[in-house]
């Protein structure tokens, strides 16, 4: 008997040990854990709503030269179009990503800011330097545009989520734009992408109002029908 004694000693030691171990990690974490709910909600991220994103989602046009989007980031974007709907479910939409290395064959093919033709938009040294190009392997119809309208918005959405901004652009060249990717399918939109720098503000206007979106000090403003006005009946 004497001879299991220091065994029993040691095995009673270490247990000892291991809870007063546990106990102490134990309770860090509820220290960690009432520092966090003492702080109060406004510590905490706000959840990704739908209601932010679609705020958050506004068409820039300038964007930071020192962010580079990364592949993955597209990746992640382009991601969306295997879970979203799909007329008729034909699925005929295809995506070529675009990164910065890229970018300069896309830059001289598009145009940005329509309705304010005298600031030549994107001004100099606020180019977006990732883009993707969205084609069609059928010829475009309402189908096809039912997919284009649904497939743009859930990628912008899906930047908006990763911290990113984008613009929707109908205004390039095709046939340039065909020719420089090696495109079979047809170029039916680009999105831009990147960390947008402008300050941008919605208005409320009635259904009459003036849609043109303006500039004004510094920020960017977009007119927007109030839904009082999107209702029928």
């Amino acid at each position: 008997m004497p001879l299991f004694r220091p065994v029993i000693l040691r095995i009673f030691v270490s247990g000892l040990i291991l809870k007063k171990m546990a106990d102490d990690y134990l309770g860090r974490k509820m220290e960690e854990y009432l520092a966090r709910t003492a702080s109060g909600p406004r510590n905490r991220r706000p959840l990704a709503t739908l209601g932010r994103l679609l705020l958050k989602n506004r068409s820039h046009r300038g964007y930071d030269a020192r962010f580079v989007v990364r592949g993955d980031q597209l990746r992640r974007i382009i991601g969306v179009n295997a879970k979203i709907p799909s007329a008729r479910n034909q699925q005929v939409l295809r995506f070529r990503p675009v990164l910065a290395d890229e970018a300069p064959k896309v830059l001289p093919h598009i145009r940005l800011g329509g309705a304010l033709p005298e600031l030549h938009l994107p001004l100099p040294g606020t180019e977006p330097n990732a883009f993707i190009i969205i084609c069609s392997t059928v010829a475009e119809d309402r189908y096809v545009d039912i997919d284009l309208g649904i497939s743009a918005q859930s990628m912008l959405l899906q930047a908006v989520e990763i911290g990113l901004n984008g613009i929707c652009i109908g205004a390039f060249d095709k046939e340039p734009i065909r020719r420089e990717f090696g495109l079979d399918a047809e170029p039916l939109l680009i999105l831009a992408l990147g960390k947008g720098i402008e300050k941008i503000e919605l208005t409320e206007i009635g259904s009459d109002g003036d849609r043109a979106y303006y500039r004004k000090n510094g920020t960017h403003y977009v007119p927007k029908v109030r839904l009082e006005d999107l209702l029928i009946g």
